[in-house]
């Protein structure tokens, strides 16, 4: 079933081009992490840039200057906590101005909130945060539009550990059961939870064939492979199809800097001035490794 493009989607960005957004996303998400005297979900943030970058800059078919059109497709985050690394992907698409998040964010009012808020936010499908709850959401979200007969997607990122909770479980049967094809589920597959380690607390695994038994079109991609991520975008089946589909995307929380990589204590924190300019340099150290 062919999809009408909308404003800004014909000229898509190239691999290349991706992959440096997603480095300046991750820049973004540090200085503001950096400037904010709270604490931000930096870890989660990090392990999950690469798709945020993907999906806002290539996969989404979405008008910043049309945030009500009809034909758009939907956007669903799970794991709301990620909410600020959604907020820099919305403001460097277009959708509002990255000025405006690092001066309000975590304020009392702001629409730039810890987690994210369609109330306070225009642009923002869901108010998430919660975790479990919005994939249930996205398949209802799915369903309403095949009944009217709409052709978007509906697209939902989760992370791994949130995969432990029942309600998810429930969505993933609802969804085949309906024969949502015009579902997409990207996993955020850093295999850590606040305080530990995925399988310390959890049996995730065989964690793409508890999907593939509920009947799902599973994806296996590397999450900070741009030309993976891209590739697994552009393989989407139509949306009329029957089976919706699942992007398991293996990734690193804290991915990018070298000290927050793999470790617990920097799920969530801030960074001092001092620290600020050391994530900054192994950023950019990282970047000049993944471009030799």
């Amino acid at each position: 079933m062919g999809r009408t493009p909308l404003a800004g989607t014909e000229q898509r960005h190239s691999v290349q081009e991706l992959e440096d957004l997603a480095f300046e996303l991750r820049q973004k998400l540090l200085h503001l992490c950096g400037t904010y005297e709270g604490a931000v979900h930096i870890g989660g943030d990090l392990s999950a840039a690469d798709i945020f970058t993907a999906l806002f800059h290539y996969g989404l078919n979405v008008d910043p200057s049309d945030i009500a059109n009809p034909e758009r497709d939907r956007f669903v985050l799970s794991k709301g906590h990620a909410a600020v690394c959604m907020y820099i992907a919305m403001a460097m698409r277009g959708f509002f101005s990255y000025e405006g998040i690092v001066q309000t964010y975590g304020q009392l009012d702001s629409a730039y909130g810890m987690h994210p808020c369609k109330v306070q936010l225009p642009g923002v499908e869901c108010s998430t945060g919660s975790l479990g709850h919005g994939l249930p959401l996205a398949v209802g979200m799915a369903l309403s539009a095949r009944h009217r007969g709409d052709d978007h997607r509906v697209v939902c990122l989760l992370g791994d550990g949130e995969t432990g909770e029942g309600s998810v479980w429930e969505a993933v049967m609802a969804a085949r059961s309906n024969r949502l094809g015009n579902l997409v589920a990207f996993v955020d597959r850093n295999r850590q939870l606040m305080t530990s380690f995925a399988e310390e607390r959890v049996s995730f695994e065989p964690y793409p064939d508890k999907w593939r038994a509920f009947g799902w079109n599973v994806v296996e991609i590397d999450g900070h492979d741009m030309s993976q991520l891209v590739a697994a975008i552009d393989a989407l089946p139509d949306t009329d199809s029957d089976t919706p589909t699942v992007v398991i995307a293996e990734t690193v929380k804290g991915k990018g800097v070298d000290f927050m990589e793999r470790n617990l204590a920097w799920h969530a924190g801030s960074l001092g001035a001092e620290d600020l300019e050391r994530a900054l340099a192994a950023l950019a150290a990282s970047r000049e490794k993944e471009t030799v």
